[in-house]
Parts: structure tokens; sequence; C-alpha cells
């Protein structure tokens, strides 16, 4: 009965503890290092001999040790640091250099005339070394974890609470609560006001210190709080309104909660600010020809009628989930690439240890599609620029283990 490839090269692992270390030992079914069976091929390295293992000292001295040193430790930015790496990672990897898969030529005409059996030998020397300290325990000083966005935003928002409320629901007339809004309508309003789009003097001052990066924080963080009613009077008719409202529905939605990102929800919201968002476009000093001309024919009591209908709607929260945690992201990283990045799998990367500028440009390769891999480009998708910058930190800070891979004693009767 033949086995699955998994089961080969993982058919159990063991921790072996001592007071001052943790090896992982992972046992596998035998393959000779010259052999060719197809899939097995691809864990040649696991199984390399000593006498192999000195040969490929001898092919990094030759090779690789200028970028890599004979250490496997990089000191330039960029460079992966590979002792202790996976050997049958590394020699998939040094493959996919030769056939010019990874596109990278300094690696490809390294090892583009290199044999296999070359390639073999010296990710398996290098698969043997001690792995490299992480960047605490090495003396350099690490990177400050930068916070989540909603964090950042909920900081960089700390000046909003005075005009728009505690959580953004207003209790000032004529002051906007800015909760239930999509990100992107919130993030467009703030870089309006600060272009001058939208005439306001004091916010066009508050925002003018206020980049880009701290505009998605903030616009994330009031997405995430619990909607409510602004806790202001409401002045004008509110069944008169609703009336009224019919014509708004399209964009806003029938009850002013909108299913467009890039168009305000109106449910809840503070109704003088309202009124005097409509006499805004009405007269001009807002610009949206869409918004003039469907104002255009109402007077101030209607427009307070209008404004009244929407402010008595319970708003709902946009669709925007709350952004997972660096420790949340690392879990599902830990899936493939072993617990703290220590991969138990010959064929999937340990990220421990690594430097943070590689695993941060690496993620960026994969949501590029510079690296192809259907996985890592789902996961790193998914991840915003703070997300990359913190795993990369993460990982880099994770002691490495070495992983020894042995061959059972009943396979070697066989």
């Amino acid at each position: 009965m033949k086995r699955s490839l998994r089961s080969l090269f993982l058919i159990a692992f063991t921790l072996v503890a001592s007071a001052t270390d943790v090896n992982f030992v992972a046992r596998a079914q035998a393959q000779p290092a010259g052999a060719k069976s197809g899939k097995s091929d691809d864990l040649r390295a696991v199984y390399a001999t000593s006498l192999e293992v000195a040969d490929g000292k001898r092919v990094a001295e030759a090779s690789c040790v200028r970028c890599h040193g004979v250490d496997g430790i990089s000191t330039t930015k960029g460079v992966p640091h590979i002792a202790g790496q996976r050997p049958a990672y590394l020699h998939l990897e040094l493959r996919a250099y030769q056939t010019g898969v990874r596109g990278e030529k300094a690696m490809d005409g390294v090892v583009k005339y290199m044999s296999d059996d070359a390639l073999v030998k010296v990710a398996a020397y290098y698969a043997s070394l001690d792995p490299p300290q992480p960047i605490a325990a090495s003396g350099a000083k690490p990177a400050p974890a930068k916070p989540d966005p909603a964090q950042a935003g909920k900081a960089a928002a700390t000046g909003c609470a005075g005009c728009h409320g505690e959580g953004g629901i207003s209790k000032t007339p004529g002051m906007p609560s800015l909760v239930s809004f999509d990100p992107k309508y919130l993030v467009a309003a703030m870089k309006a006001y600060k272009g001058g789009q939208r005439k306001h003097d004091m916010m066009k001052s508050v925002l003018g210190a206020v980049g880009d990066g701290d505009m998605d924080n903030i616009a994330l963080y009031y997405a995430l709080q619990k909607p409510a009613r602004a806790q202001t009077p409401v002045t004008g008719n509110p069944a008169a309104g609703k009336a009224a409202a019919a014509s708004c529905a399209g964009c806003h939605g029938n009850v002013g909660v909108s299913g467009n990102p890039v168009t305000p929800s109106l449910a809840g919201q503070e109704a003088q600010y309202l009124a005097a968002a409509m006499k805004a476009y009405k007269d001009g000093s807002r610009s949206d020809e869409t918004m003039k001309g469907l104002v255009a024919s109402l007077d101030d009591g209607k427009m307070k009628d209008l404004a009244a209908f929407y402010a008595t709607q319970q708003p709902q929260a946009p669709n925007v989930r709350k952004p997972l945690t660096t420790a949340e992201w690392a879990q599902r990283c830990d899936r493939c690439h072993g617990i703290n990045g220590n991969s138990t799998d010959p064929l999937a990367p340990a990220l421990a240890g690594q430097r943070a500028d590689y695993l941060e440009k690496v993620l960026h390769d994969y949501r590029t599609r510079a690296r192809k891999s259907p996985q890592m480009a789902a996961m790193s998708d998914a991840l915003a620029e703070v997300d990359i910058e913190n795993l990369a930190a993460h990982y880099a800070r994770q002691k490495a283990r070495a992983v020894v891979f042995v061959i059972p004693q009943a396979d070697k009767e066989k």
C-alpha cells in the first residue's frame, strides 16, 4: 500500500525538552539521497548523509557565502537567513531559481549550471546549521510593533470627540455623527475637507496634518463603533419627511441605510447637520450635481422634515470586519509554518528568527504575484500593510529551533 507524501516525511513528531532548549525531532520514511522516485525525490535533501553535507559545504563556500555566509546568517537587507531552514524546502527553492520560476537574476545565475545533486547537498548543508538567533537575543534593537489600525484610529480620533461625540455619536446640534459610515465614504469626505472641495475652514485646518494612513485608521475606528442615533433635538415632521425621502431611496436606501460604500448612510444622523448639508448642495457650496438637482425644489421646511425623518431612523453598522490582531494572524500562519514559525514539515519554510525585511519582501511578492502560490496569494491579499510589518517583526523575534529528521528503526531494517 502506498503511503501519502505527507506520511512519508511526517509519520510522527515529538518534542524533546531540556533545561535550556527545545528541539523538534521529526520521524521520516527512509529515502536514499540519490534515489529518484517521483514525488519522494523532493525529499532527497532530508536524508543526506554526513559526507553529502560536507560536500554541500564545499559547494556553499564556492557559490553561496558571498550573500548568505558560510554560517547561513545573512547580514544583507533583503537576503534571507538560510541556516537551519528546512532541507526539502531549500532544495525546491533552489530548483525554482534554476528554472527561472522565482525570477531573481542574482540567484538564477548562481544556480543555473549546478547539478541537482549539488543543489541537494548545499540544501542539506545549510539545513544542518544552527538557526539564527531572534532579534532580541542577537542584540539588535527590535522595531516596536505598530498598533492595529482600529487602535491607531482611536488614538488619532481623540481630537474629534469634542465636536462629534465619544464614539462618533454627536451630542452637538449641527455636528454630524461619524458612526455608520463606510470607511470609503468617510475617507473621501475627510480628503474633500482637507483639499478644500468641501468648504469648512476648521475641518480643513484640523485635517491639514492628518496623513492618508491616519484617515484610513480613523474611518475604520468609527465604522467599528456601535451605531446609535445622534443625541440632539429633532425639529421638523418625520412623517412629512418620509414622503419627501422617496426620491432619495435609490442612493441612500429606503430608511437611510446605504448599500453603496461610497454613498453615506443617513439613518440616525444629526438632523440640523443634514438640513445644513442639503442647503449647501442647493447653494453650491458643496459641489455635487446629482444632489444639487435633487434638493433644488426643497424649501427650508421640507429640508427640516426630510432631516427629521432620517434622524429618527435606526442606523446600522457598515459591513466592515474588525481587523485581526498580529497574534490572530500568526495563529493562521502557524498552521502551515509551525508553532511560532518553527515548521516541522521539511517542505514548508520555517519563519522563526528570519530577517523581518526579507519576510516583508516575500509577502509583498506573493501579493503582486512575483512569487506564485495560490495559498500565499490568498493570505497576503487579506493583509494590510501594518499586518505585514507586524507579522514580519513577530517572526523575527521568535526563537528558531532546529529540526532533525530521523529514519525509524523499522524502516532501516526493511
